[in-house]
């Protein structure tokens, strides 16, 4: 009796730390905008659309630029959907993005247009510039090993933002 309780102790354990991550609000309708790279998310359809949510809502834009057939977007999305960490401070505190199109607006490519790239925009419709990459001549790039990297700078856009308010 005793082994059995343990074999479930222990099943009960793995299964909890290797959950996805699932909203306050409970489980959500996965989003066909998610595009596979955060199912629970709330994901803005169009940039003019997530910079309204945006001001009104008094959050950090994050916006993904990537293509459905680049090997580095679907590696990074591999990486990034399945990173609880990312997932909840993105669920709580940002406006989320994802777009495999370029947008009309040039302060979104301020070092060129590739794939995947990652800017944050303030709610005063700012695109902050200082949050980048470790890449110089991709400096909003980012790969599958730069993941700490990237949740460091969702956390630094987030800060930034409370510290200017």
């Amino acid at each position: 009796m005793k082994a059995v309780l343990s074999v479930v102790l222990v099943l009960v354990v793995i299964s909890s730390t290797i959950a996805k991550y699932i909203p306050k609000s409970g489980k959500r309708i996965p989003q066909t905008l998610s595009r596979g790279w955060g199912d629970q998310l709330i994901w803005a359809q169009t940039y003019e659309e997530a910079l309204y949510w945006s001001r009104s809502r008094n959050k950090p834009l994050m916006v993904l630029f990537h293509l459905e057939d680049c090997p580095h977007s679907q590696a990074l999305k591999k990486v990034f959907s399945e990173n609880n960490e990312i997932q909840k401070i993105l669920d709580e505190d940002f406006i989320v993005l994802n777009l495999v199109y370029e947008t009309t607006d040039k302060h979104l490519s301020p070092d060129g247009q590739y794939v995947p790239r990652i800017l944050f925009v303030d709610p005063s419709m700012t695109v902050r510039a200082d949050i980048n990459g470790r890449y110089s001549n991709r400096m909003y790039a980012y790969e599958t090993g730069d993941i700490n990297l990237l949740i460091s700078n969702i956390q630094k856009a987030k800060k930034l933002l409370k510290a200017e308010l």
